[in-house]
C-alpha cells in the first residue's frame, strides 16, 4: 500500500517489481546480484485516480507511460535493491502529486502596439544591417 496523499492510496495489486542486473560501477557484485528496480504502476486501471489525474498523469510521464496504460520506473542509483525500491516509490508518488496539481489556464493577450512598433523597428534595421555586408561597389 503507496499513501500518496490523504485521499489517494495505492494498493500493491496496482503495483509491480521486477529487478534486474544495474549497469554502472560495483566491481563483481554488479554481475552476481539483482539491484536495479523497474516499477510498474497500472495507471489507467486504478480506480484511486480521477481521469483528469490520468490526462495529466500521461502528459507529464511521457516515455514512461505505455501503450497498455502503465508507468514504468527503472531505478539503478545506488548498489541497494531496498534503496532503489524506495526511491522508484518516492519517484511515482511525486510524479501523481504533480498529476494532482491543475495546470492554470492561458489567458490570451494582444502584444502592445509599442511592442509591435519596436519588433518591427528592429526588424527594419537587421535589413539595414544585412543590406550592408554585401559587396562593395567600386565608384568610379
Amino acid at each position: 500500500m503507496l499513501q500518496i496523499n490523504d485521499e489517494i492510496m495505492i494498493h500493491d495489486w496496482e503495483l509491480t517489481e521486477s529487478f534486474t542486473r544495474a549497469q554502472g560501477p560495483g566491481g563483481q557484485n554488479v554481475n552476481k546480484v539483482s539491484t536495479a528496480v523497474e516499477l510498474r504502476f497500472e495507471a489507467a486501471r486504478s480506480p484511486n485516480l480521477l481521469a483528469p489525474v490520468k490526462t495529466q498523469l500521461k502528459k507529464l510521464a511521457g516515455r514512461k507511460w505505455t501503450s497498455d496504460g502503465a508507468i514504468i520506473i527503472r531505478v539503478e542509483d545506488t548498489r541497494s535493491q531496498a534503496r532503489n525500491r524506495d526511491i522508484a516509490k518516492e519517484r511515482l508518488k511525486e510524479l501523481i502529486l504533480q498529476a494532482l496539481i491543475r495546470p492554470k489556464r492561458r489567458i490570451a493577450t494582444r502584444p502592445t502596439l509599442g511592442s509591435q512598433r519596436r519588433r518591427l523597428a528592429g526588424k527594419l534595421q537587421r535589413g539595414v544591417v544585412k543590406s550592408l555586408r554585401g559587396k562593395v561597389k567600386d565608384v568610379e
